[in-house]
Protein backbone atom coordinates (compact mmCIF):
# COMPACT_ATOMS: atom_id res chain seq x y z
CA UNK A 1 0.00 0.00 0.00
CA UNK A 2 1.42 3.48 -1.23
CA UNK A 3 2.37 5.52 2.06
CA UNK A 4 1.48 9.51 2.51
CA UNK A 5 4.55 11.33 2.44
CA UNK A 6 4.80 15.13 3.21
CA UNK A 7 4.96 17.01 -0.45
CA UNK A 8 7.61 19.37 1.40
CA UNK A 9 10.26 16.00 1.44
CA UNK A 10 9.25 15.06 -2.41
CA UNK A 11 10.06 18.04 -3.09
CA UNK A 12 13.93 17.96 -1.80
CA UNK A 13 14.76 14.78 -3.16
CA UNK A 14 16.71 14.14 -5.87
CA UNK A 15 16.39 10.73 -6.79
CA UNK A 16 16.66 10.21 -10.24
CA UNK A 17 12.64 8.53 -10.72
CA UNK A 18 11.46 11.68 -9.02
CA UNK A 19 13.48 14.51 -11.10
CA UNK A 20 12.19 12.62 -14.41
CA UNK A 21 8.68 12.34 -12.80
CA UNK A 22 8.78 16.57 -12.31
CA UNK A 23 10.05 16.83 -15.74
CA UNK A 24 7.13 14.52 -17.72
CA UNK A 25 4.54 16.92 -15.33
CA UNK A 26 6.15 20.23 -16.30
CA UNK A 27 6.97 19.49 -19.72
CA UNK A 28 3.90 17.73 -20.72
CA UNK A 29 1.48 19.22 -18.55
CA UNK A 30 -0.74 20.65 -21.42
CA UNK A 31 -1.12 16.83 -23.33
CA UNK A 32 -1.41 15.08 -19.90
CA UNK A 33 -3.95 17.20 -19.18
CA UNK A 34 -5.99 16.89 -22.50
CA UNK A 35 -6.01 13.24 -22.32
CA UNK A 36 -6.31 13.05 -18.46
CA UNK A 37 -3.37 10.25 -19.12
CA UNK A 38 0.16 9.96 -18.81
CA UNK A 39 1.39 7.52 -21.42
CA UNK A 40 5.05 5.88 -20.56
CA UNK A 41 6.31 3.78 -23.70
CA UNK A 42 8.81 0.98 -23.88
CA UNK A 43 10.34 -0.30 -27.39
CA UNK A 44 11.31 -3.80 -27.39
CA UNK A 45 13.05 -5.05 -30.98
CA UNK A 46 12.08 -8.96 -31.23
CA UNK A 47 15.11 -9.81 -33.61
CA UNK A 48 16.29 -11.61 -30.73
CA UNK A 49 15.53 -13.16 -27.68
CA UNK A 50 15.00 -10.70 -24.63
CA UNK A 51 17.59 -9.85 -22.73
CA UNK A 52 18.28 -8.28 -19.64
CA UNK A 53 18.63 -4.81 -20.91
CA UNK A 54 15.04 -4.96 -22.05
CA UNK A 55 14.01 -6.02 -17.96
CA UNK A 56 16.26 -2.76 -17.15
CA UNK A 57 14.22 -0.51 -19.41
CA UNK A 58 10.89 -1.38 -18.08
CA UNK A 59 12.11 -1.60 -14.47
CA UNK A 60 13.38 1.96 -14.78
CA UNK A 61 10.00 3.24 -16.22
CA UNK A 62 8.02 1.51 -13.56
CA UNK A 63 10.81 3.47 -11.35
CA UNK A 64 9.12 6.55 -12.72
CA UNK A 65 5.62 5.58 -12.24
CA UNK A 66 6.22 4.99 -8.89
CA UNK A 67 7.46 8.32 -8.17
CA UNK A 68 4.54 9.98 -10.32
CA UNK A 69 2.12 8.40 -8.18
CA UNK A 70 3.05 10.33 -5.38
CA UNK A 71 2.96 13.54 -7.44
CA UNK A 72 -0.32 12.92 -9.29
CA UNK A 73 -3.40 10.84 -9.79
CA UNK A 74 -3.76 11.11 -13.22
CA UNK A 75 -4.01 8.12 -14.48
CA UNK A 76 -0.54 6.37 -15.69
CA UNK A 77 -0.01 3.67 -18.64
CA UNK A 78 3.37 1.81 -19.68
CA UNK A 79 3.21 0.93 -23.37
CA UNK A 80 5.15 -2.11 -23.86
CA UNK A 81 5.90 -1.59 -27.69
CA UNK A 82 6.96 -4.50 -29.98
CA UNK A 83 8.76 -3.37 -33.01
CA UNK A 84 7.93 -6.74 -34.37
CA UNK A 85 7.07 -5.79 -38.25
CA UNK A 86 10.74 -5.10 -38.82
CA UNK A 87 12.47 -6.93 -41.58
CA UNK A 88 14.74 -9.84 -40.30
CA UNK A 89 18.53 -8.65 -41.15
CA UNK A 90 20.65 -11.43 -39.60
CA UNK A 91 20.33 -14.53 -38.15
CA UNK A 92 20.83 -14.05 -34.19
CA UNK A 93 23.85 -16.84 -32.99
CA UNK A 94 21.46 -18.16 -30.07
CA UNK A 95 18.74 -19.68 -31.04
CA UNK A 96 18.74 -23.04 -33.39
CA UNK A 97 17.33 -23.80 -37.05
CA UNK A 98 19.26 -20.99 -38.31
CA UNK A 99 18.67 -22.63 -42.24
CA UNK A 100 14.98 -21.60 -41.39
CA UNK A 101 16.09 -18.01 -40.53
CA UNK A 102 18.35 -17.42 -43.46
CA UNK A 103 15.52 -18.20 -45.92
CA UNK A 104 13.66 -15.87 -44.45
CA UNK A 105 15.51 -12.86 -44.29
CA UNK A 106 14.45 -9.32 -44.54
CA UNK A 107 10.46 -10.80 -44.07
CA UNK A 108 8.62 -8.95 -41.40
CA UNK A 109 9.58 -10.98 -38.01
CA UNK A 110 5.64 -11.70 -37.31
CA UNK A 111 6.04 -13.62 -41.19
CA UNK A 112 9.49 -15.51 -40.26
CA UNK A 113 8.44 -18.55 -39.02
CA UNK A 114 9.83 -19.68 -35.38
CA UNK A 115 12.85 -21.71 -35.64
CA UNK A 116 11.53 -23.09 -31.81
CA UNK A 117 8.56 -24.64 -33.39
CA UNK A 118 6.31 -23.26 -30.72
CA UNK A 119 4.51 -20.20 -32.45
CA UNK A 120 3.29 -18.87 -35.68
CA UNK A 121 6.28 -16.86 -35.93
CA UNK A 122 9.75 -15.54 -34.38
CA UNK A 123 8.27 -12.17 -33.66
CA UNK A 124 5.21 -13.89 -32.38
CA UNK A 125 7.86 -16.45 -30.28
CA UNK A 126 10.02 -13.36 -28.88
CA UNK A 127 6.89 -11.23 -27.99
CA UNK A 128 6.00 -13.66 -25.96
CA UNK A 129 9.21 -14.77 -24.49
CA UNK A 130 9.17 -10.64 -23.15
CA UNK A 131 5.66 -10.89 -22.03
CA UNK A 132 6.44 -14.20 -19.71
CA UNK A 133 9.41 -12.68 -17.97
CA UNK A 134 7.89 -9.31 -17.45
CA UNK A 135 4.78 -11.26 -15.91
CA UNK A 136 7.24 -12.96 -13.63
CA UNK A 137 8.57 -9.60 -12.35
CA UNK A 138 5.12 -8.40 -11.10
CA UNK A 139 5.21 -5.38 -14.22
CA UNK A 140 2.02 -3.71 -15.03
CA UNK A 141 2.20 -2.99 -18.76
CA UNK A 142 0.03 -2.26 -21.93
CA UNK A 143 1.46 -4.96 -24.92
CA UNK A 144 1.41 -3.81 -28.11
CA UNK A 145 2.40 -4.99 -31.19
CA UNK A 146 3.40 -3.11 -34.45
CA UNK A 147 1.91 -5.64 -37.60
CA UNK A 148 -1.30 -5.55 -34.74
CA UNK A 149 -1.35 -1.49 -35.43
CA UNK A 150 -0.21 -1.41 -39.09
CA UNK A 151 -2.28 -4.02 -40.13
CA UNK A 152 -5.57 -3.12 -38.46
CA UNK A 153 -5.51 0.47 -39.98
CA UNK A 154 -4.83 1.68 -36.52
CA UNK A 155 -2.35 3.83 -37.61
CA UNK A 156 -3.60 4.94 -40.86
CA UNK A 157 -4.70 8.75 -39.81
CA UNK A 158 -0.67 8.87 -38.60
CA UNK A 159 0.70 7.55 -42.25
CA UNK A 160 -1.59 10.05 -43.98
CA UNK A 161 0.12 12.82 -42.11
CA UNK A 162 3.28 11.71 -42.67
CA UNK A 163 2.71 11.19 -46.57
CA UNK A 164 1.52 14.73 -46.38
CA UNK A 165 4.46 16.05 -45.00
CA UNK A 166 6.65 13.41 -47.15
CA UNK A 167 9.13 16.57 -48.48
CA UNK A 168 9.92 18.12 -45.01
CA UNK A 169 10.55 14.86 -43.70
CA UNK A 170 13.09 13.87 -46.34
CA UNK A 171 14.59 17.37 -45.24
CA UNK A 172 15.35 16.73 -41.91
CA UNK A 173 16.80 12.90 -42.76
CA UNK A 174 18.62 13.16 -45.76
CA UNK A 175 21.33 15.61 -45.00
CA UNK A 176 22.73 12.80 -42.04
CA UNK A 177 22.97 10.35 -44.58
CA UNK A 178 25.37 9.66 -47.32
CA UNK A 179 25.57 10.50 -50.86
CA UNK A 180 24.59 7.31 -52.45
CA UNK A 181 21.89 6.54 -49.63
CA UNK A 182 20.19 9.52 -50.28
CA UNK A 183 19.18 8.37 -54.01
CA UNK A 184 17.69 5.53 -52.54
CA UNK A 185 16.22 6.78 -48.73
CA UNK A 186 12.47 6.76 -48.67
CA UNK A 187 10.38 6.86 -45.44
CA UNK A 188 7.97 4.38 -46.40
CA UNK A 189 9.41 0.87 -46.95
CA UNK A 190 6.99 -1.76 -49.00
CA UNK A 191 5.84 -5.46 -48.00
CA UNK A 192 6.59 -7.02 -51.47
CA UNK A 193 3.70 -9.06 -52.48
CA UNK A 194 5.94 -11.27 -54.17
CA UNK A 195 8.26 -12.55 -52.07
CA UNK A 196 6.95 -10.66 -48.79
CA UNK A 197 9.85 -8.71 -47.93
CA UNK A 198 10.58 -5.52 -46.30
CA UNK A 199 12.23 -3.57 -49.32
CA UNK A 200 14.11 -1.03 -49.14
CA UNK A 201 13.85 0.56 -52.66
CA UNK A 202 13.10 4.53 -53.94
CA UNK A 203 10.05 6.57 -54.18
CA UNK A 204 8.68 7.12 -58.00
CA UNK A 205 5.78 8.81 -57.71
CA UNK A 206 3.13 10.20 -54.67
CA UNK A 207 -0.40 10.07 -54.41
CA UNK A 208 -1.57 11.82 -51.13
CA UNK A 209 -5.18 11.71 -52.24
CA UNK A 210 -5.73 8.21 -52.65
CA UNK A 211 -2.77 7.05 -49.73
CA UNK A 212 -0.58 5.56 -52.20
CA UNK A 213 2.86 5.62 -53.57
CA UNK A 214 5.30 3.76 -56.35
CA UNK A 215 8.53 2.92 -55.85
CA UNK A 216 11.41 1.79 -58.63
CA UNK A 217 11.83 -2.12 -57.88
CA UNK A 218 14.76 -2.59 -59.63
CA UNK A 219 13.42 -1.14 -62.75
CA UNK A 220 9.89 -2.34 -62.34
CA UNK A 221 7.20 -0.05 -60.70
CA UNK A 222 5.30 -0.89 -57.76
CA UNK A 223 2.29 0.56 -56.54
CA UNK A 224 1.32 -0.06 -52.92
CA UNK A 225 -0.73 1.64 -50.28
CA UNK A 226 0.78 3.03 -47.74
CA UNK A 227 -2.33 1.75 -45.04
CA UNK A 228 -3.29 -1.39 -43.94
CA UNK A 229 0.37 -2.75 -42.91
CA UNK A 230 1.26 -3.04 -47.17
CA UNK A 231 4.30 -0.84 -46.07
CA UNK A 232 6.24 -0.05 -42.78
CA UNK A 233 7.77 3.30 -42.05
CA UNK A 234 11.80 3.83 -41.72
CA UNK A 235 13.06 3.54 -38.07
CA UNK A 236 13.01 7.14 -36.84
CA UNK A 237 10.07 7.67 -39.03
CA UNK A 238 8.38 5.09 -37.31
CA UNK A 239 9.41 6.20 -33.81
CA UNK A 240 7.84 10.04 -34.34
CA UNK A 241 5.09 8.25 -35.70
CA UNK A 242 4.57 5.80 -32.92
CA UNK A 243 4.92 9.40 -30.79
CA UNK A 244 2.40 10.71 -32.35
CA UNK A 245 -0.30 8.22 -32.62
CA UNK A 246 0.10 6.94 -28.85
CA UNK A 247 0.41 10.06 -27.37
CA UNK A 248 3.54 9.14 -25.36
CA UNK A 249 4.67 11.73 -22.65
CA UNK A 250 7.68 9.82 -21.76
CA UNK A 251 10.21 7.34 -23.32
CA UNK A 252 13.29 6.23 -22.07
CA UNK A 253 16.27 4.69 -24.58
CA UNK A 254 20.20 3.71 -24.68
CA UNK A 255 22.31 5.89 -25.27
CA UNK A 256 23.10 4.95 -28.98
CA UNK A 257 19.85 6.33 -30.57
CA UNK A 258 20.38 9.87 -28.84
CA UNK A 259 20.61 10.58 -32.82
CA UNK A 260 17.88 8.83 -33.97
CA UNK A 261 15.85 10.56 -30.60
CA UNK A 262 17.14 14.32 -32.07
CA UNK A 263 15.73 13.76 -35.48
CA UNK A 264 12.64 11.71 -34.41
CA UNK A 265 11.82 15.17 -32.46
CA UNK A 266 12.00 17.17 -35.38
CA UNK A 267 9.91 14.87 -36.90
CA UNK A 268 7.03 15.14 -34.39
CA UNK A 269 7.05 18.92 -34.74
CA UNK A 270 6.79 18.79 -38.17
CA UNK A 271 3.13 16.41 -37.61
CA UNK A 272 2.26 19.38 -35.49
CA UNK A 273 2.92 17.81 -31.84
CA UNK A 274 5.76 17.97 -29.09
CA UNK A 275 8.43 15.06 -28.18
CA UNK A 276 7.76 12.88 -25.04
CA UNK A 277 10.14 13.43 -22.39
CA UNK A 278 13.12 11.47 -22.55
CA UNK A 279 15.89 10.14 -21.02
CA UNK A 280 19.00 8.40 -21.97
CA UNK A 281 20.51 5.92 -20.02
CA UNK A 282 24.30 4.23 -20.48
CA UNK A 283 24.61 0.89 -22.17
CA UNK A 284 25.08 -2.43 -20.49
CA UNK A 285 28.59 -4.15 -21.27
CA UNK A 286 29.62 -7.57 -21.14
CA UNK A 287 32.51 -8.96 -18.95
CA UNK A 288 34.98 -7.68 -22.39
CA UNK A 289 33.49 -4.53 -22.21
CA UNK A 290 31.38 -4.75 -25.06
CA UNK A 291 27.56 -4.08 -25.82
CA UNK A 292 25.43 -6.86 -24.88
CA UNK A 293 23.03 -7.80 -27.60
CA UNK A 294 20.27 -9.69 -28.30
CA UNK A 295 21.87 -11.15 -31.04
CA UNK A 296 25.31 -12.26 -29.74
CA UNK A 297 23.57 -13.51 -26.25
CA UNK A 298 26.81 -12.32 -24.36
CA UNK A 299 26.54 -11.06 -20.74
CA UNK A 300 24.40 -12.86 -18.10
CA UNK A 301 20.74 -13.70 -19.06
CA UNK A 302 17.56 -13.14 -17.26
CA UNK A 303 17.35 -16.58 -16.21
CA UNK A 304 20.84 -16.92 -14.56
CA UNK A 305 20.31 -13.82 -12.93
CA UNK A 306 17.27 -15.45 -11.73
CA UNK A 307 19.39 -18.77 -10.58
CA UNK A 308 21.64 -16.77 -8.12
CA UNK A 309 19.72 -13.84 -7.02
CA UNK A 310 16.62 -12.08 -6.67
CA UNK A 311 14.51 -10.11 -8.58
CA UNK A 312 15.04 -6.71 -6.39
CA UNK A 313 18.97 -7.20 -6.58
CA UNK A 314 18.38 -7.33 -10.40
CA UNK A 315 15.82 -4.13 -10.10
CA UNK A 316 18.75 -2.30 -7.66
CA UNK A 317 21.47 -2.96 -10.63
CA UNK A 318 19.17 -0.96 -13.08
CA UNK A 319 18.51 1.96 -11.00
CA UNK A 320 21.86 2.55 -9.78
CA UNK A 321 23.22 5.55 -11.86
CA UNK A 322 21.12 4.63 -14.99
CA UNK A 323 23.68 7.29 -17.22
CA UNK A 324 26.70 4.94 -16.57
CA UNK A 325 27.51 2.52 -18.54
CA UNK A 326 27.68 -0.94 -16.36
CA UNK A 327 29.33 -4.22 -16.77
CA UNK A 328 26.86 -6.91 -16.59
CA UNK A 329 28.48 -10.47 -16.20
CA UNK A 330 27.57 -13.45 -13.33
CA UNK A 331 30.89 -12.41 -11.23
CA UNK A 332 29.16 -9.18 -10.66
CA UNK A 333 25.92 -10.63 -8.87
CA UNK A 334 27.33 -11.09 -4.87
CA UNK A 335 28.18 -7.73 -5.55
CA UNK A 336 24.90 -6.79 -6.38
CA UNK A 337 23.33 -8.69 -3.98
CA UNK A 338 25.38 -6.99 -1.06
CA UNK A 339 24.16 -3.57 -2.04
CA UNK A 340 20.60 -4.81 -1.97
CA UNK A 341 21.00 -6.45 1.40
CA UNK A 342 22.87 -3.41 2.57
CA UNK A 343 19.96 -0.97 1.47
CA UNK A 344 17.27 -2.79 2.98
CA UNK A 345 19.27 -2.73 6.40
CA UNK A 346 20.00 0.95 6.25
CA UNK A 347 15.89 1.76 5.55
CA UNK A 348 14.27 0.24 8.59
CA UNK A 349 16.13 3.44 10.75
CA UNK A 350 15.72 6.32 7.70
CA UNK A 351 13.69 9.27 8.13
CA UNK A 352 11.72 10.37 4.90
CA UNK A 353 14.39 12.00 2.97
CA UNK A 354 16.87 9.48 3.32
CA UNK A 355 14.02 6.53 2.58
CA UNK A 356 13.39 8.59 -1.08
CA UNK A 357 16.96 8.44 -1.48
CA UNK A 358 17.26 4.77 -0.61
CA UNK A 359 17.42 3.00 -3.78
CA UNK A 360 15.68 -0.16 -2.25
CA UNK A 361 12.49 2.15 -1.91
CA UNK A 362 12.12 2.39 -5.70
CA UNK A 363 12.95 -1.20 -5.90
CA UNK A 364 9.83 -2.01 -3.73
CA UNK A 365 7.85 0.69 -5.08
CA UNK A 366 7.60 2.91 -1.70
CA UNK A 367 7.49 -0.03 0.41
CA UNK A 368 10.22 -1.75 1.83
CA UNK A 369 10.61 -5.02 3.81
CA UNK A 370 12.00 -4.37 7.36
CA UNK A 371 14.28 -7.50 7.74
CA UNK A 372 17.56 -6.89 9.96
CA UNK A 373 20.38 -9.05 7.54
CA UNK A 374 22.18 -12.21 9.57
CA UNK A 375 24.95 -11.81 6.62
CA UNK A 376 26.17 -10.96 3.38
CA UNK A 377 25.90 -12.64 0.71
CA UNK A 378 29.59 -12.79 0.18
CA UNK A 379 30.16 -14.13 3.93
CA UNK A 380 27.15 -16.64 2.98
CA UNK A 381 28.90 -17.54 0.25
CA UNK A 382 32.36 -18.38 1.99
CA UNK A 383 30.10 -20.16 5.08
CA UNK A 384 28.55 -22.47 1.61
CA UNK A 385 32.02 -23.38 1.22
CA UNK A 386 33.42 -23.99 4.29
CA UNK A 387 31.05 -25.76 6.22
CA UNK A 388 30.42 -28.05 2.97
CA UNK A 389 26.52 -27.54 3.05
CA UNK A 390 25.03 -28.17 0.29
CA UNK A 391 21.21 -28.03 1.29
CA UNK A 392 18.92 -25.30 2.37
CA UNK A 393 18.15 -27.34 5.73
CA UNK A 394 21.94 -27.76 6.79
CA UNK A 395 23.13 -24.43 5.87
CA UNK A 396 20.31 -23.23 8.54
CA UNK A 397 21.40 -25.83 10.88
CA UNK A 398 24.55 -24.65 10.89
CA UNK A 399 23.72 -20.74 10.92
CA UNK A 400 21.27 -21.67 14.00
CA UNK A 401 24.32 -23.58 15.48
CA UNK A 402 25.97 -19.76 16.12
CA UNK A 403 23.11 -17.20 15.71
CA UNK A 404 20.68 -18.68 18.70
CA UNK A 405 17.30 -18.27 18.56
CA UNK A 406 16.75 -17.38 14.75
CA UNK A 407 13.70 -18.27 12.84
CA UNK A 408 13.50 -18.56 9.57
CA UNK A 409 9.71 -17.04 9.07
CA UNK A 410 11.54 -13.99 10.12
CA UNK A 411 14.00 -13.92 7.86
CA UNK A 412 12.50 -14.58 4.63
CA UNK A 413 14.97 -12.87 2.68
CA UNK A 414 17.91 -14.42 4.16
CA UNK A 415 16.02 -17.79 3.44
CA UNK A 416 15.75 -17.43 -0.20
CA UNK A 417 19.35 -16.28 -0.24
CA UNK A 418 20.21 -19.19 1.24
CA UNK A 419 19.21 -21.17 -1.98
CA UNK A 420 20.57 -18.44 -4.06
CA UNK A 421 24.06 -18.67 -2.47
CA UNK A 422 24.43 -22.84 -3.12
CA UNK A 423 23.59 -22.55 -6.76
CA UNK A 424 25.89 -19.78 -7.67
CA UNK A 425 29.21 -21.20 -5.62
CA UNK A 426 28.19 -24.74 -7.36
CA UNK A 427 28.45 -23.08 -10.94
CA UNK A 428 30.22 -19.71 -10.71
CA UNK A 429 32.62 -19.80 -8.05
CA UNK A 430 33.85 -23.10 -7.64
CA UNK A 431 35.27 -24.15 -10.83
CA UNK A 432 37.20 -20.61 -10.39
CA UNK A 433 38.98 -21.42 -7.36
CA UNK A 434 42.44 -20.74 -7.28
CA UNK A 435 44.42 -21.15 -3.89
CA UNK A 436 47.62 -20.06 -2.94
CA UNK A 437 50.27 -22.02 -1.93
CA UNK A 438 52.02 -19.83 1.04
CA UNK A 439 55.63 -20.12 1.33
CA UNK A 440 57.60 -20.49 4.69
CA UNK A 441 57.21 -16.81 5.58
CA UNK A 442 53.68 -16.89 4.74
CA UNK A 443 53.38 -20.33 6.30
CA UNK A 444 54.96 -19.19 9.79
CA UNK A 445 52.70 -15.76 9.65
CA UNK A 446 49.61 -17.78 9.68
CA UNK A 447 50.80 -20.64 12.28
CA UNK A 448 50.74 -17.25 14.15
CA UNK A 449 47.49 -16.25 13.33
CA UNK A 450 46.17 -20.03 15.18
CA UNK A 451 48.20 -19.48 18.20
CA UNK A 452 46.29 -15.81 18.90
CA UNK A 453 43.40 -17.68 17.98
CA UNK A 454 43.31 -19.95 20.65
CA UNK A 455 43.27 -17.15 22.74
CA UNK A 456 39.97 -16.60 21.50
CA UNK A 457 36.62 -17.55 22.43
CA UNK A 458 33.40 -17.75 20.55
CA UNK A 459 31.97 -15.09 22.62
CA UNK A 460 34.75 -12.66 22.03
CA UNK A 461 33.05 -9.74 19.85
CA UNK A 462 33.77 -9.66 16.17
CA UNK A 463 35.44 -6.46 16.62
CA UNK A 464 38.03 -8.22 19.43
CA UNK A 465 39.19 -10.78 17.31
CA UNK A 466 39.55 -8.45 14.69
CA UNK A 467 41.69 -6.24 16.45
CA UNK A 468 44.05 -9.58 17.08
CA UNK A 469 44.14 -10.35 13.51
CA UNK A 470 45.77 -7.09 12.41
CA UNK A 471 48.26 -7.00 15.45
CA UNK A 472 49.22 -10.51 13.62
CA UNK A 473 49.88 -8.99 10.83
CA UNK A 474 51.47 -6.02 11.93
CA UNK A 475 53.86 -8.36 14.14
CA UNK A 476 54.98 -10.53 10.90
CA UNK A 477 55.83 -8.33 8.06
CA UNK A 478 52.78 -6.46 7.02
CA UNK A 479 52.93 -3.46 9.55
CA UNK A 480 52.98 -1.53 6.30
CA UNK A 481 50.57 -3.32 4.05
CA UNK A 482 47.85 -4.72 6.32
CA UNK A 483 45.80 -5.19 3.03
CA UNK A 484 48.53 -7.75 1.90
CA UNK A 485 47.97 -9.55 5.32
CA UNK A 486 44.46 -9.92 4.66
CA UNK A 487 44.64 -10.76 1.07
CA UNK A 488 46.98 -13.78 1.90
CA UNK A 489 44.34 -14.86 4.21
CA UNK A 490 41.92 -14.54 1.67
CA UNK A 491 44.07 -16.36 -1.05
CA UNK A 492 44.98 -18.76 1.01
CA UNK A 493 41.85 -20.18 3.07
CA UNK A 494 39.19 -18.85 0.13
CA UNK A 495 41.08 -19.23 -2.56
CA UNK A 496 40.36 -15.33 -3.78
CA UNK A 497 42.02 -12.30 -3.54
CA UNK A 498 39.01 -10.96 -1.38
CA UNK A 499 36.88 -11.71 1.45
CA UNK A 500 34.59 -11.66 4.48
CA UNK A 501 35.50 -9.46 7.08
CA UNK A 502 37.88 -12.02 9.38
CA UNK A 503 36.55 -10.65 12.93
CA UNK A 504 32.74 -11.44 11.84
CA UNK A 505 33.41 -15.05 9.79
CA UNK A 506 35.66 -16.09 12.45
CA UNK A 507 32.82 -15.49 15.50
CA UNK A 508 30.18 -16.77 13.17
CA UNK A 509 31.59 -19.54 12.04
CA UNK A 510 33.47 -20.72 15.28
CA UNK A 511 37.27 -20.18 16.04
CA UNK A 512 38.10 -23.57 16.24
CA UNK A 513 36.89 -24.21 13.40
CA UNK A 514 38.31 -21.36 11.72
CA UNK A 515 42.04 -22.83 12.82
CA UNK A 516 41.11 -25.94 11.35
CA UNK A 517 40.73 -24.49 8.06
CA UNK A 518 43.58 -22.81 8.31
CA UNK A 519 45.48 -25.79 9.11
CA UNK A 520 44.15 -27.96 6.42
CA UNK A 521 44.86 -25.11 3.62
CA UNK A 522 48.73 -24.52 4.20
CA UNK A 523 49.21 -28.28 5.62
Amino acid sequence: MKQSIDKTIIDKTNAWPFVEAKKILKERKQSIEKKNKIVLQTGYGPSGLPHIGTFGEVARTTMVINALNYLTDIPKEIITFSDDMDGLRKVPDNIPNKNLLEKNLNKPLTKVPDPFNKFNSFGEHNNEMLKNFLNQFGFKYSFKSSTDLYTSGKFNESLKLILKNYQGIMDIILPTLGKERQKTYSPFLPICPETGKVLEIPVVDIDQDNSKITFDNKGNKLEKSILNGECKLQWKVDWAMRWYALDVDFEMYGKDLIESAILSTKIIKLLGKSNPSGFAYELFLDEKGEKISKSKGNGITIDEWLKYASPESLSLFMYQNPKRAKKLYKEIVPKAVDEYLDFIEKGINQNELQTLLNPAWHVHNGVMPKEKMIMTFSMLLNLVETSNANSKDLLWKFVKKYKQNILEKDHPIFDKLIEYAIKYFNDVIKINKKYKKPNDQEISALKELIKTLDQCKDEMSPEDIQTKIYTVGKENGYKENLRDWFKLIYEVVFGEENGPRMGFFISFFGVKETKELIKEKIS
